[in-house]
């Protein structure tokens, strides 16, 4: 076999490759043994005749595709082996001659994972948050167990901030209640900004009882088509009044908070646990800037391939979060006043994508520099904590398949990779 090499970019290569008689002559072999258990020939069982007999009876065309396929499938993955470069996905194949017995020529074209050229990732400027836990943090946690152990009272008066109601209304647009815009029974806590803007204030100064209306208007950016900027009424029935009685932050509370004997105790713990929480923040936020500077710092060519498969993925995720807020990327797309999907990738997903790849290119070329490796007894540790985390069967039976074992690998050796790439840059 002869071949030939030509970079057609920096992702991208084109083989010609040139197959001899020789390595015909064992494609054909290989293709006969195949084609020949398809074969009946007088004498013989299906598929047992040999090969030399049944070769007589094979279709000679049939018999030459399935060298042919042979032949290119077995060049392919030598030239490739041969040349040095690693194809990111099946190469694209051109036949330019192939005479049976004789000669076979073709050019394989691919997309391959490209050089890397690694800035200096010993001497990257990012540093670490310093963490610091205020009198303000503490006191919205505190401020959140007490409303948690509020009282509701029920108030014979108007309501005001700070108060919950329950009530019964009917939205209407041009007279038509819409959708979305009607509810019984339904608690509100006044101040909570829970509705549009105008809703919460106008129940305020009512009492249990009251009917009344409320003219309002849609944000002009709402997330539902038909209502953006809409002007509505909605009719509005106070059912109840009830005044939000906060306790006292006392040992009694934090006792029943948890396993406190006093307030101090309880502080103490939410100090602990903010600090943990901003730690991991700063942690995080340290890593990703080292990963972001030092893809900056190198040579990282992005393969369209890859790129593509990023855009998929985020696409995939985006419509999965707006799936949960009850939205479609159609309404997002909307809302954003992006003319088409395809004017939302250029303009929020193909960098996005880009820079995913060019992050995990640099850290598996990182990895091989710095002789990262995933031992089998850290991958199953890893299994085995996200078996704690996913407890359902199905999950555990996923996370057991191939695939999800080289993610969970890929994931572990990216993780070990960028730890070390921290301690590089703390000392």
């Amino acid at each position: 076999m002869k071949q030939s090499t030509k970079h057609l970019s920096e992702t991208k290569v084109e083989l010609t490759i040139t197959v001899g008689a020789e390595e015909l002559k064992n494609a054909e072999l290989v293709a006969l043994a195949k084609v020949a258990q398809d074969i009946k020939v007088p004498g013989f069982r299906k598929g047992k005749a040999p090969a030399s007999v049944a070769a007589k009876h094979v279709d000679p065309n049939d018999l030459a595709q399935h060298t042919l396929e042979n032949a290119l499938s077995k060049a392919v993955a030598d030239a490739f082996t041969e040349s040095g470069v690693q194809a990111l996905d099946r190469p694209e194949v051109d036949v330019k001659k192939f005479v049976p017995g004789s000669e076979l020529e073709f050019v394989a074209i691919a997309e391959i994972l490209p050089k890397i050229t690694l800035g200096d990732y010993k001497k990257l400027s990012a540093k670490a948050e310093k963490v610091s836990v205020t009198k303000k943090d503490v006191d919205e946690i505190l401020d959140r167990i007490k409303k948690g152990y509020a009282e509701k009272k029920p108030a014979e008066r108007k309501a005001k901030k700070g108060d919950e109601v329950n009530i019964n209304f009917v939205g209407k647009k041009d007279g038509v209640a819409f959708d979305g815009g009607t509810a019984e029974g339904y608690d509100i806590v006044l101040g909570s900004d829970s509705f549009i803007p105008g809703f919460e204030d106008g129940i305020i100064g009512h009492k249990a009882g009251d009917e009344f209306d409320l003219d309002l208007a849609f944000p002009d950016h709402y997330h539902v088509e038909d209502l953006k900027g809409a002007k509505v009424v909605f009719s509005v029935k106070l059912n109840e009044v009830k005044e939000v009685v906060e306790p006292e932050l006392t040992d009694e509370l934090a006792a029943k908070a948890g396993p406190f004997k006093t307030v101090k105790e309880l502080e103490d713990d939410i100090k602990t646990e903010i600090t943990r929480q901003k730690q991991q923040e700063a942690d995080d936020k340290l890593k990703d800037a080292l990963v972001s500077e030092l893809v900056e710092k190198s040579e990282v060519p992005v393969p369209e391939i890859l790129a593509q498969d990023q855009m998929r993925s985020i696409e995939q995720d985006m419509v999965q979060n707006l799936m949960q807020r009850g939205l479609t990327l159609d309404m997002y797309l909307a809302e954003k006043d992006f003319k088409d999907k395809d004017a939302w990738i250029a303009s929020e997903v193909k960098d996005a994508a880009d820079n995913r790849v060019r992050a995990g290119l640099v850290l598996a070329e990182l990895s091989k520099v710095l002789k990262v490796e995933a031992t089998q007894e850290e991958l199953l540790e890893r299994m085995n904590l996200l078996g704690q985390q996913y407890p359902s069967d199905d999950l555990r039976k996923q996370l057991k398949s191939p695939e999800a074992q080289r993610d969970i690998a890929n994931r572990l050796l990216t993780d070990k990779t960028i730890d070390k790439l921290v301690e590089l840059n703390s000392k």
